[in-house]
């Protein structure tokens, strides 16, 4: 089978994801991609989401934070981006998600966008609501840990133990 002409070949464009949890998340890239293929088809319908035929191509997430290059064809960056910013939660565990730039190869959209690896985090004992409790506190923010759950908090919000 011959390959395509150059010019008639699909032209793609790279989004440069982030993706923020709560300290007990493990994401993984099946899941991700599921997500972004759900949330395209709720968003777009299905002639959109086969017009933007979005695909995760790198998918990392480690320690609540996470990054990933999702692959959409030229011309359809505006929806995907729209789709992208509807995922609110995967299996079950909430997440943030900030798409931080477009890009027209995956290094560009990774040296661009994607130099941050993640925040510096560790687990302390904080006051919070009076109480002594475990925290993970990253760059002045914690997530708190509750009895079932985790709550935000800024360091205006606890006292370190």
């Amino acid at each position: 089978m011959k390959h395509l002409p150059k010019h008639l070949q699909p032209r793609w464009r790279y989004l440069a994801v982030e993706l923020e949890s709560w300290p007990d998340a493990s994401v993984g890239r099946r899941s991700f991609q599921r997500e972004v293929w759900y949330a395209s088809q709720n968003l777009l319908g299905d002639p959109g989401s086969a017009d933007a035929d979005l695909t995760v191509v790198r998918f990392s997430f480690a320690d609540a934070t996470g990054q990933a290059i999702v692959r959409v064809r030229r011309g359809e960056t505006e929806p995907a981006r729209a789709a992208i910013a509807c995922i609110d939660e995967i299996d079950g565990h909430t997440v943030g998600v900030v798409v931080h730039g477009i890009s027209g190869t995956i290094r560009a959209a990774e040296e661009n966008y994607l130099h941050r690896r993640g925040q510096v985090s560790e687990e302390r004992n904080v006051v919070f609501g009076n109480e002594e409790r475990v925290a993970v506190v990253r760059d002045g923010s914690a997530d708190v840990r509750l009895d079932e759950a985790f709550a935000g908090a800024t360091d205006l919000d606890y006292d370190l133990a």
